[in-house]
């Protein structure tokens, strides 16, 4: 990435690495949520939803991308890490970013179902947790809702044949 890049050029290209992921992952049959740990510049660890094919409710992408950063890193602390995940995530992924100590989070598209880091509630900054963490919401943001969208979409059409 090009020094001069700005921050909003920098998450948008870190955002259209976490979207190729989550394209990857609806070709899987898995919701279309891709996530990326990226520190100092670098892609630390990458990861698409697999829910489905690891019959597994916690492999989220962000989760998921987490513990693979965290055992690089080989410490569960992200505290100089950011996760850009392409929806807004769910009240346990946020939690979990509560406790690696992340720096930031940056998402792709809000989640009026579950999103917790300020659509239903926000655990970046909720009072009592011992940490807290920036947040940057709507990042392609277009392109992730629409990449939702046409996943259910065409999901229902198949489902009524």
């Amino acid at each position: 990435m090009a020094q001069s890049a700005t921050p909003a050029e920098v998450d948008a290209a870190f955002m259209d690495e976490a979207l190729r992921l989550a394209r990857i992952a609806a070709r899987m049959g898995e919701v279309p949520v891709g996530a990326i740990v990226v520190r100092d510049g670098q892609i630390l660890a990458r990861a698409a939803n697999r829910r489905i094919l690891d019959a597994d409710p916690t492999a989220h992408a962000e989760l998921s991308a987490m513990r693979s950063a965290a055992q690089a890193l080989g410490n569960f602390r992200l505290d100089e890490c950011t996760v850009y995940v392409t929806l807004e995530p769910c009240p346990m992924c946020a939690g979990a970013m509560v406790q690696a100590r992340i720096a930031r989070c940056v998402y792709g598209c809000p989640d009026p179902k579950g999103g917790f880091l300020g659509t239903l509630a926000d655990l970046s900054e909720f009072p009592g947790l011992n940490h807290r963490f920036a947040v940057t919401g709507g990042v392609r943001e277009a392109a992730c809702s629409e990449l939702l969208r046409s996943f259910f979409r065409d999901l229902r059409r198949a489902r009524r044949r």
